[in-house]
Formats: structure tokens, C-alpha cells, sequence
């Protein structure tokens, strides 16, 4: 848990709900946090640090760089799995994969490449349209381009998504650096924010409507993925579902299932279905989509690692499916075991 990403704090919360869920008895735990400078803080060996908060104790932790870090989790704790518990870049990108990978270290979650694919939100969407899903029309910029043709830019923008649009980074999560642009004047300044999280920058089709997520369980072996109910989000205070709406509790309405027609909601999960597998991803995922005033879905975009905090969609929606928090660990962790197995 941890990182050096602007999601930090959420993993850290993430992180502490994860460690309380998981069952004692069945799970021997070694909480390891991730700090700002990318080193691994391993608690000593003859004490089980829980808290999550290495602030507080830091003292008592074990900073260690990467390599080091996965060489003592492997042979010196044992580790079996590593239950990955960190958003956005370094632990949703495929980073902190490839470092398990390479020590031949099982993980949860989806891969290399799937959490490549699903972190970039530009290739994504290319993937998407390619499968014939719908997705708001877009343009994509770098801050070179941007430097050097900002009026270009600018009239593109206008003419060819209109206002108002979505101004995103291309690699983020968290809905952390996007803005609604109203009107052309505070285009730039958007711009620069999601330019702050990423070089590359993508302008987005606004589309007004309701807002759906569908997570997918993926256990792996011989069982299929399964997309569980889905869950309508009314942000009360927010333009859009953000970070504010996401992670406050109470700052949105969430309906699991959704209060639409049973056929939306299997289109829904139909769709989440189809993301899962175009990307590649194993364990789970939840897939955010938007459906139009058009009555058209369109898909927005796909988290390979949700939330697991008190107001996180994914422990939401597997409750509703009857499926309790510490049964969901038991099946995501169950899920890497699988994963290694098929290799």
C-alpha cells in the first residue's frame, strides 16, 4: 500500500480496511508500505505492524530498496502472494507487476500488460472502439504539441468536441486532474492541471447522463469472470463523479442495482464483461460508463485495482451480489493462486 502516486492516500486507506478484513486465522499478514521515494518499509521480522501509518512508526520499519524488499519478502517472510492494494501509477501501471513478476512472486490482480492498457486511458479507448464499444469522442494531445500549437489545439477542441468537454490526464485514476470545461477561456488552464499528472492529455465529449460502474470478479482456474450488479452513482455536491465525490462519505448517492430497465442492466454488465476481456485483466475490475441522454452506454473507462475503503463501489456491489468483504479478499487472493497455477 502506499506509493509514490497521487492516489497515495486512498491506497494507504485501502490498505489498513484490507488488513483488518482479512481473516487471522487463515492469513499470516506482513503489511509493507510504499513511501514517497519509492523504498518498501517492511515491519521487523519479530513484529507485526498493522497501522498502516508509517509516519507514525517509521522508526520502527525496515526501508528497503524494491529489489531488496521483494528478495526478503520472498525468502526470508515466505511470501506466498502479495495482495496488491496501491492505485494509480507504480501499483495500477504494471510497475510494481513487473517487479513480482520478475521474482516470481504471485500478486493479485491483473498483469503486466492488462494494468498497462487499463491505466492509459488513450490506448484504452482505441482498444474499445476497435471491439465496437461506444466511447465519447476524443482528442489527444501532448504538452509539446500543446506548447507548440495551443491555437490549433484550442479551435480543434471547439470545433470538433464542442463544449462543454472533458479535460483529462491519460494516465491517472482517482478522476484526480480532470475538469469540465464550460467555456473556451478556462480550457488552458485545465489543460495545464491534467498536464501536471501526465504529458499526455486527452479531450473528452461531455456526455450528460447517468453514471453506472460494474465491477468483475474474476477467480480464475475453471470459473468463468462474472460481472456483479451495478451500481448507479448521483454525485450530490460534484459536477461528475470525482476524487471529492468519490472518496467523502455521503458526498454521493449510490444505488446497487441501479434504478434502470432490467435490459440496461445487462447491457451494463454485458459491456463490463467485454472490457474485462479486451484488456486482459484477471482478479477483478470495475468498468465506469455513462448512459446517454441518446440511450446509448458509452464506456469511460476501466480500474484494475478499485477501492476497497468504507465508500469504495466494488465491496458494494459484491454485498449485493451476497458476497461478504472477507469472502471477496478470500476470492481475490484465491484468484493470484489460480493465476500462478495456469502459468
Amino acid at each position: 500500500m502506499g506509493g509514490p502516486s497521487s492516489e497515495r492516500e486512498v491506497s494507504l486507506a485501502t490498505g489498513r480496511v484490507i488488513l483488518n478484513a482479512l481473516d487471522k486465522t487463515k492469513y499470516n499478514l506482513t503489511p509493507v508500505t510504499i513511501n514517497k521515494d519509492g523504498k518498501w518499509l517492511l515491519p521487523p521480522p519479530d513484529r507485526k505492524f498493522l497501522s498502516g501509518d508509517e509516519n507514525k512508526e517509521e522508526k520502527s520499519l525496515v526501508a528497503l530498496e524494491t529489489g531488496n524488499a521483494i528478495n526478503k519478502l520472498k525468502t526470508e517472510r515466505g511470501a506466498d502472494v502479495v495482495f496488491i492494494a496501491m492505485h494509480g501509477t507504480y501499483g495500477e501501471d504494471g510497475t510494481v507487476q513487473g517487479f513480482l513478476e520478475m521474482a516470481g512472486v504471485p500478486y493479485t490482480g491483473s498483469g503486466i500488460l492488462a494494468s498497462a492498457l487499463a491505466m492509459d486511458k488513450l490506448k484504452s479507448s482505441e482498444l474499445f472502439l476497435f471491439h465496437g464499444l461506444k466511447v465519447p469522442k476524443y482528442l489527444n494531445f501532448s504538452n509539446k504539441q500543446w506548447n507548440k500549437d495551443k491555437d490549433k489545439i484550442t479551435t480543434k477542441v471547439s470545433e470538433k468536441i464542442s463544449l462543454p468537454c472533458v479535460i483529462k490526464p491519460s494516465n491517472c485514476g482517482s478522476s484526480v486532474g480532470i475538469t469540465i470545461v464550460r467555456k473556451i477561456d478556462d480550457l488552458e488552464n485545465a489543460v495545464q492541471l491534467a498536464f501536471s499528472y501526465d504529458d499526455i492529455v486527452l479531450a473528452q465529449e461531455y456526455i450528460s447522463g447517468v453514471e453506472v460502474t460494474c465491477a468483475v470478479l474474476d477467480e480464475g482456474g475453471d470459473k468463468e469472470p462474472i460481472a456483479l450488479p451495478p451500481t448507479q452513482i448521483i454525485p450530490k455536491d460534484s459536477e461528475f463523479f470525482d476524487y471529492h465525490a468519490k472518496y467523502t462519505p455521503g458526498a454521493t448517492e449510490e444505488i446497487t442495482p441501479p434504478r434502470l430497465p432490467a435490459e440496461i442492466i445487462n447491457k451494463i454488465q454485458e459491456n463490463a464483461l467485454q472490457v474485462h476481456k479486451i484488456i486482459g485483466c484477471s482478479g477483478m475490475s470495475r468498468t465506469d460508463m455513462i448512459l446517454g441522454g441518446d440511450g446509448k452506454l458509452y464506456v469511460l473507462e476501466i480500474n484494475t485495482i478499485p477501492g476497497m475503503t468504507e465508500t469504495s463501489l466494488l465491496p458494494q456491489a459484491a454485498a449485493a451480489a451476497g458476497i461478504s468483504f472477507p469472502d471477496l479478499l478470500d476470492k481475490i487472493i484465491q484468484a493470484a493462486l489460480n493465476k500462478r497455477k495456469s502459468l
